[in-house]
């Protein structure tokens, strides 16, 4: 064992024997050592920027870093190999048979997911490293049920999202304190795997989520760089393709490019988690109560403002403009309601591709042919970084623009309730990713709902239907109706973590403020079921 490195679970073991070798671990305490003291100053930075929108100060464009933004020479590192042509880009957790049904999908990337769809547990975390290194290696055929799963001879393009500045990795501590879960996610990835991913024609490429300021590109950015020094790998090899999913990384764009320039494959839109940002960074704010999900689509006017700033941006520095994710799957048992919904998915990506985007993001293998038709007959090219909209003029008010059409429904209020209780339990159950109305939902859409339910209770929103008062009390009422009924939307939901989410969600309705994030607050959760001691966290989190 590595001198002040300690592994605080023994599940997955035979996972942790391949993982945890002597030299990775030294490789992750390095990284915790040299930069977790930076990671903590940024997340009290995120405290201090809250602090001031609470107190009105709007958001608004760096005046500090406007010489980076008039400055017109400076461009982004040249596509890495596999990365020219991202048309359709695949997304889902990293269990063994989604990693070769995702990679085998047709699509040109698959992300491979730490963060958003999978629940962090820690058989979760080291199993799906290990399924990605034996994809790497091509050794990750198998066999289950008489049914064969095995890896086509020209898989996507493999790129890793680690979880966000926020996590922690509670199961792993150096010097007595838990290592940060984007640091971990990273570490093991890259050590087992860059020189191999480089070896077959291709690099280690990240989606780096979650950021907040530029500085925290910078400090991917100071990781990248030492990361590479570490292995002997020249620099620049590594490319993260930044998630603009939070409301103030969007008047940081430029800035955010700029810090991770020779390493920067781009920008994604990041639509779900930037609407649940945009609710809970204006929390304060009257004027920011949005109607049901469904309403605020990517057509309104924040939405609109921020992906063509999004285009603009990337294509002024010659780096790729992702457009956001299709949650629709099939819906095989009816035809005329399966046609509406694939109908939406050709529609949003058409709407991306003549907007400008380079790219999409899906949710299942099936809506490939769908995305890859729709931009195969409007994207000609590789890309169309030429596509500079310079017609484009977006301010700070745009970017900030409340006006959303639609009503406050009964309906939309129970389906809000209802999938904040169905996510919520099955991701302390394990699962991180779940079919819900026949869309695939990950943490961004139990957030919004989470959001939006604290929201309307605490600004005395009503029902437009019949004017009712949206209380706690009323809340309550629809956490007890729904909650039965969870275990059958979700297979294999617990009733006690069906109990679990119906607490956490009545005790978050009657916060001052929502919690930064479910998935923080829920992680003891899953540390618990996982060895971890809780006086050990609780010394940790001191």
């Amino acid at each position: 064992m590595v001198a002040g490195v300690q592994i605080h679970s023994k599940v997955a073991q035979k996972a942790q024997a391949e993982l945890f070798t002597d030299d990775a671990l030294k490789f992750l305490a390095a990284l915790h050592r040299t930069f977790e003291s930076t990671r903590q100053s940024l997340l009290i930075a995120r405290e201090d920027a809250q602090r001031r929108y609470d107190a009105g100060v709007p958001l608004d464009f760096a005046p500090e870093t406007a010489h980076i933004r008039a400055e017109p020479s400076w461009h982004c590192a040249l596509p890495a190999p596999g990365l020219e042509d991202r048309r359709v880009e695949i997304t889902g957790p990293t269990d063994r048979k989604m990693v070769i049904n995702a990679l085998n999908s047709g699509a040109k990337t698959f992300m491979a997911d730490f963060e958003d769809s999978s629940a962090p547990t820690f058989a979760n975390m080291v199993n799906g490293q290990i399924n990605l290194r034996d994809a790497i290696h091509r050794q990750i055929d198998f066999e289950v049920g008489g049914k064969s799963y095995k890896l086509s001879q020209n898989p996507a393009v493999l790129i890793v999202r680690p979880r966000g500045w926020h996590l922690d990795e509670p199961r792993v501590t150096v010097d007595n304190v838990p290592v940060s879960g984007s640091i971990f996610d990273f570490a093991f990835y890259f050590y087992h795997n860059a020189h191999e991913l480089v070896k077959r024609g291709s690099g280690p490429y990240f989606y780096l989520p979650k950021m907040e300021h530029y500085l925290e590109a910078r400090l991917w950015n100071d990781i990248f760089v030492f990361s590479q020094s570490y292995i002997g790998m020249p620099h620049n090899t590594i490319r993260g393709t930044v998630l603009i999913e939070t409301l103030p990384a969007a008047f940081q764009m430029e800035e955010i490019l700029f810090e991770l320039r020779n390493h920067s494959s781009g920008l994604n839109c990041g639509r779900w988690d930037y609407i649940f940002s945009f609710i809970k960074k204006r929390r304060a704010d009257r004027s920011a109560i949005f109607p049901d999900r469904k309403d605020v689509t990517m057509t309104v006017g924040f939405m609109d403002s921020y992906v063509r700033l999004l285009i603009q941006t990337c294509h002024k520095r010659k780096v790729a403009a992702m457009g956001g994710m299709s949650a629709q799957i099939p819906i095989k048992d009816d035809p005329k309601a399966n046609e509406i919904a694939m109908n939406k998915v050709r529609s949003d990506k058409l709407r991306e591709v003549t907007a400008g985007h380079d790219g999409t993001w899906i949710a299942h293998p099936l809506i490939n042919k769908i995305a890859r038709e729709v931009f195969d007959e409007n994207m000609l090219g590789p890309n169309q970084y030429h596509v500079l909209r310079q017609e484009v003029k977006v301010a700070s008010a745009d970017l900030l623009n409340t006006k959303v059409p639609g009503q406050i429904t009964l309906e939309g209020l129970r389906e809000n309730v209802s999938t904040c209780l169905a996510y919520t339990a099955a991701w302390v159950g394990g699962n991180g990713c779940i079919p819900l109305n026949y869309l695939m939902e990950d943490a961004a859409t139990a957030e919004i709902t989470r959001v939006q339910l604290w929201q309307w209770v605490r600004y005395g929103s009503r029902i437009s239907d019949t004017g009712e008062l949206i209380t706690v009390e009323l809340v309550d009422k629809l956490v007890g109706e729904l909650a039965p009924g969870i275990k059958g939307l979700v297979a294999g939901v617990k009733e006690e973590n069906v109990k679990l989410a119906m607490e956490y969600l009545k005790g978050q309705i009657r916060r001052q403020w929502p919690s930064e994030f479910l998935t923080s607050d829920l992680m003891p959760y899953l540390a618990i079921a996982d060895g971890v001691e809780p006086a050990r966290q609780r010394v940790a989190a001191l």
